[in-house]
């Protein structure tokens, strides 16, 4: 008697050492249940056919087939690979609380799980450092664009850092350990609780990533800030031999007196270089000639500063859009698991870590919808595939400038 209560209440301590690790909860109503697996499957279609969007119009439309949009390109393959396996095999598991499909496919989806979330995280990285330079090093990006440029590398780089990250630890953790904290039908990663290797991995996949991106975003704003301040005061300086940009900018002269003043002023220099000069060989047009150049490259060049100053102040803000979702969705599972690894799981309830889960998830199918909203060439790329016809009508007539 005294054997069988020993054995029983070790059952019990080994039972309570995985269970208090147990990550899923089953206590639903049925109503609640049907409501949460409707909703969870339309979201696994909205991610799929989101990024598989995306995907159609890199292939169909060559216009964006540029080195920066190969990252978004990198991005959608990661999350369509998300709607594709992660959720469908997930949603069992979350409203039932228990495994039914095997200890293999569970390291399998385990360890496409932890890559395809890396993937997008260092992803969007790669576009901000990618806009970084586009928008403060611009020479030096069209230089390399058009020489040494290979967006491939870089995109391979970045899967190659989301396995490192965590597969290894999900294949080799219970291999090291010498035993599994994992029940037989759950599934979860081994380094569940471990809150050492979970601050570690969060700061690499979460806070060092917020750092760069921060940092990133806020050069480009800084830099476009400058360039708004200098265009105001500074873009349009007369060259020493001519001030002609000044007026072609719709800027007054410094030291000029009035606008007015120097409107009339514009005016009379105009009238004298079309006044033709008597010689000896009859009436010349030499200054008209000498000046219509110096108006035709000043207009152009100003056309070019602003056209180039509002196409980064859309960059911007598209990618400031991005980076703020990002930040959103991934801040409370981030620092939840954290917290959750510290006090094992008893201070963060089941239902709380289910919704900074499925968090993670919804960046991946709101990614498509924020490439329209914020890029003319995405926006005319979805309407080509998914209306033709409005697209034509589009293209005969006048399109947005992108």
């Amino acid at each position: 008697m005294n054997n069988s209560t020993a054995e029983i209440l070790h059952a019990a301590e080994m039972c309570n050492e995985t269970c208090s690790s147990q990550p899923r909860s089953s206590e639903f109503s049925l109503g609640v249940l049907v409501l949460l697996a409707f909703l969870m499957v339309l979201l696994s279609l909205v991610t799929i056919l989101g990024n598989m969007l995306v995907i159609l119009a890199f292939i169909m439309d060559r216009n964006l087939r540029h080195r920066s949009n190969y990252f978004f390109l990198n991005l959608a393959v990661s999350d369509f690979a998300v709607g594709v396996f992660c959720m469908p095999l997930y949603i069992p598991y979350a409203l039932t609380g228990t495994w039914h499909l095997g200890r293999s496919l569970c390291k399998l989806w385990l360890v496409v799980d932890y890559l395809l979330c890396a993937a997008s995280v260092f992803n969007i990285v790669l576009i901000s450092y990618d806009r970084f330079l586009s928008v403060t090093k611009a020479i030096s990006y069209r230089a390399q664009q058009g020489i040494t440029s290979n967006p491939a590398i870089e995109m391979v780089a970045i899967w190659v850092l989301a396995f490192l990250l965590y597969c290894p630890a999900i294949l080799l953790w219970e291999h090291v350990a010498g035993h599994s904290v994992v029940a037989v039908d759950q599934c979860y990663a081994e380094f569940f609780d471990n809150w050492y290797f979970l601050l570690c991995a969060s700061t690499l996949d979460f806070f060092v990533p917020l750092v760069l991106v921060t940092y990133f975003n806020a050069h480009i704003f800084h830099s476009i800030r400058r360039r708004q301040l200098r265009g105001s005061v500074q873009d349009c300086e007369p060259p020493r031999s001519s001030s002609l940009s000044w007026r072609f900018c719709g800027l007054p002269r410094p030291g000029a007196s009035s606008p007015s003043s120097e409107a009339e002023d514009s005016v009379s220099s105009l009238t004298r270089s079309w006044r033709p000069a008597v010689g000896a060989n009859g009436p010349s047009r030499t200054e008209t000639n000498s000046t219509a150049p110096q108006k035709n490259f000043s207009a152009s060049f100003c056309s070019r500063s602003g056209s180039k100053l509002q196409r980064d102040k859309k960059i911007a803000k598209s990618l400031a859009v991005i980076v703020c979702v990002f930040v959103i969705c991934w801040a409370p599972y981030s620092l939840l698991m954290i917290i959750r690894g510290i006090c094992q799981g008893e201070c963060i309830h089941n239902s709380l870590y289910e919704a900074t889960f499925w968090l993670l998830w919804i960046n991946s199918s709101l990614n498509p919808f924020l490439y329209p909203l914020c890029h003319v060439k995405f926006r005319m790329a979805f309407l080509k595939i998914l209306c033709p016809k409005k697209f034509a009508t589009l293209r005969s007539g006048n399109t947005p400038s992108i």
